[in-house]
């Protein structure tokens, strides 16, 4: 056979009767797309019944449990870059906190009819003045009895260890050194941990001159421009945001300088409770210790407890056990003030933090950052708090979005190089 005949004959099945060539049948693929509906049912109603299976408490953790591991990768990334730029993070926040009790001030200089710049100057002068004077009138106090305390130091030091030696407990020279010992190691090890936290800014003279200069840069940007800085801000937000970011970082600000005035206030009753207790007394270290306290009694409770210690300890090695119990009840008389009356009615109102939340930031904040963590705990936990009840409370719905006017800063850059607008008017 010839490949025409095998040609045709292989042809032939192809055509009819009439020898016409006969075309298969086309699908339009109904059939194919009935089929793939029919199957991708059968598999939701497989999943629907796997998911039916697991009882709805279980799907119900299960869906918070990723959302909250996300969220806590989040906080974690933040909190590790944190550490790592601490150096500029924790001046930053010091000169936020100073902003906070000068903005103010210089507000009101301006509404008095001050000129800017001298409301700004005003500010920053009257604060590099109370600061500086307080620090150096407590440095100069303690250089000048820093050999007086030594010396009484190691005279009630004798005076404790022959009381336990003859007293009635009748303990042994060694047993008096070892415990000794154990007692120095363990404020030395817990003194460096407070000391050396994760957002420690370092101790060295370098770190500390870096650091004020930065907090005072920081400061005097934050007096003179702070609303452009923080329209800035608004505006890195998307559009549908701004109205509560705005919102909640005005609460948030509203409540950081509440918290500084009281604080300031709570702080000088404390200094001057303690203080004119330990000159009543005769202690010769009366100012450093009213300083001390006045400074410690930014960081809550733990500030006014250490310091309070102190005072105790001067009043011991000084004057004895007697005149020690005498400012004791005096450091207990000023905690109770402020604890029942200074905090429930003036800082639980400008806080908003009940105490129990107040001890576990303190704690938390000086476990993770030592002291730095510790002074801003309480104000961190504050403001995030407000900020996070008004908006959830939505007084922000129904606000125009904030005016995106430029900074005055920024004022001074021209927009366009002027031999381009001389050419473009040609």
């Amino acid at each position: 056979m010839t490949d025409s005949e095998g040609r045709e004959g292989s042809g032939s099945g192809r055509r009819d009767a009439r020898g016409a060539r006969r075309t298969p049948p086309r699908s339009d693929g109904r059939g194919e797309r009935r089929q793939n509906v029919a199957g991708m049912r059968g598999a939701h109603t497989g999943e629907d019944r796997v998911l039916e299976s697991i009882p709805f408490g279980v799907r119900l953790a299960g869906a918070w449990s990723w959302r909250l591991l996300l969220i806590g990768a989040v906080v974690a990334v933040l909190v590790y870059v944190v550490i790592q730029v601490r150096l500029i993070v924790v001046p930053v926040l010091i000169a936020v906190l100073l902003a906070a009790l000068l903005v103010p001030f210089s507000n009101w200089l301006r509404r008095h009819r001050w000129p800017k710049w001298a409301a700004v100057t005003a500010a920053m002068l009257s604060a590099l003045v109370a600061v500086g004077g307080l620090l150096t009138l407590g440095i100069w106090q303690i250089v000048r009895g820093s050999d007086e305390l030594a010396d009484q130091s190691v005279v009630a030091w004798d005076g404790f260890r022959d009381w336990l030696e003859s007293g009635p407990l009748g303990l042994g020279q060694v047993q008096i050194t070892d415990w000794a010992e154990q007692l120095f190691t363990s404020i030395r090890d817990d003194g460096n941990l407070l000391v050396s936290g994760a957002l420690s800014v370092g101790t060295t003279l370098g770190h500390v001159l870096t650091g004020s200069l930065l907090a005072l840069f920081a400061t005097l940007f934050f007096v003179i421009d702070g609303a452009g800085i923080w329209r800035w801000l608004v505006s890195v937000f998307p559009r549908r945001a701004r109205v509560a970011v705005d919102s909640a970082g005005r609460a948030g600000w509203n409540t950081l300088r509440n918290f500084v005035r009281v604080q300031i206030l709570v702080a000088t009753i404390d200094a001057v409770g303690i203080g004119v207790g330990a000159f009543a007394l005769g202690l010769p270290l009366a100012v450093p210790i009213g300083i001390l306290v006045f400074l410690g009694s930014f960081i809550p409770i733990v500030g006014a407890v250490a310091t309070g210690a102190l005072a105790v300890f001067v009043a011991l090695v000084y004057n004895g056990l007697w005149s020690a119990v005498a400012m004791l009840a005096i450091v207990l008389l000023v905690q109770q003030l402020e604890g029942h009356v200074l905090q429930p009615l003036i800082m639980g109102t400008a806080v908003k933090v009940h105490p129990l939340g107040v001890v576990l930031a303190v704690a938390t904040g000086s476990l993770i950052a030592g002291i730095p963590g510790a002074l801003f705990a309480v104000p961190f936990v504050a403001v995030v708090n407000v900020m996070i009840a008004d908006i959830a409370a939505g007084r922000w719905r129904g606000v125009s979005p904030p005016r995106a006017v430029r900074s005055p800063v920024w004022q001074t850059v021209p927009s366009r190089p002027r031999y381009l607008r001389t050419r473009r008017s040609e």
